[in-house]
């Protein structure tokens, strides 16, 4: 399988996400619509994991069935939140020997049920650093335009930032909505001295309830007239196509920006992703 830094060597990419599936009728739900992306010919694809390290097993088992099963490389996100040094030690072991060459290291969230996080890792580098020592891996990192929400300021969130992608390979930031957003961030990392590629995250905004509540947990700005225009919107093809028609726009901004992708969150749906691919110059042939 090929490493993501080489494929964005020969850029620009294209990339979906997805997430493990909790039941058998989401296991067909993403089946079918994977096969319709897959179509696409993607760069790659990533997959998520669940809050405190819970779907552990299952974004394994489906990062490993989708590289068994297409000619792009799967990579997995691997977080701090809820693993011991030697769990991270046996799940690189695990996707080294299927044939994994790309991980997402992240903090991650914490346990959805309050529990108190009991892992030995805190911050994203501290993992980075201990994924490079272990294995060959091509490792990413996040990134998040607006500032982490977490952040006490956005000069020491950008330092920060600095100083994990200094030792990875590549970023993905956390979707947005304003392309200004991207171009200050980078500008912001570029006077720190940092050139690793960042693929900037973009999202359809389908069902505008459910992706403010993304918005909510990530900081990120809502723009509350595209939001409004969408709901106000009398069916499903109304709101798809206005939906498209602004994820394109902001692709379109983000690749005269320079970005060397971009980075697709599905939600496990193709419609949206098919028909905002379809719009730009970057469709793989």
């Amino acid at each position: 399988m090929t490493k993501i830094h080489d494929l964005l060597a020969g850029g620009p990419t294209v990339s979906f996400e997805f997430f493990p599936p909790a039941t058998d009728e989401a296991v067909r739900t993403l089946e079918k619509n994977l096969e319709v992306l897959a179509e696409l010919a993607p760069s790659f694809v990533s997959v998520t994991y669940g809050a405190g390290g819970s779907t552990r097993n299952r974004t394994r088992d489906l990062v490993v069935g989708i590289n068994d099963n297409h000619p792009f490389p799967a990579m997995p996100h691997l977080t701090c939140v809820g693993h011991t040094r030697e769990q991270v030690r046996e799940l690189l072991a695990e996707y080294e020997a299927s044939g994994i060459v790309n991980i997402l290291a992240l903090a991650g969230d914490p346990p959805a049920d309050g529990s108190p996080d009991l892992g030995d890792f805190r911050y994203a580098v501290e993992l980075v650093e201990f994924v490079r020592e272990r294995a060959d891996f091509s490792i990413g990192v996040s990134a998040f335009p607006e500032v982490h929400p977490r952040s006490s300021d956005r000069a020491s969130d950008r330092r920060n930032l600095a100083a994990k992608l200094r030792l990875a390979d590549f970023g993905i930031t956390q979707f947005f909505f304003d392309a200004l957003d991207y171009r200050r961030m980078m500008n912001e990392l570029a006077d720190l001295g940092v050139s690793t590629p960042v693929i900037p995250g973009v999202i359809p905004v389908m069902a505008p309830s459910r992706v403010r509540r993304f918005c909510e947990i990530n900081g990120t700005a809502v723009p509350e007239a595209l939001f409004a225009q969408i709901e106000d919107l009398p069916d499903e093809d109304a709101r798809l196509a206005r939906a498209v028609a602004a994820a394109a726009e902001l692709c379109l901004e983000l690749i005269e920006s320079g970005a060397p992708g971009i980075h697709f969150y599905t939600l496990n749906r193709a419609e949206a992703t098919s028909r905002i691919l379809e719009q730009l110059p970057l469709r793989k042939s």
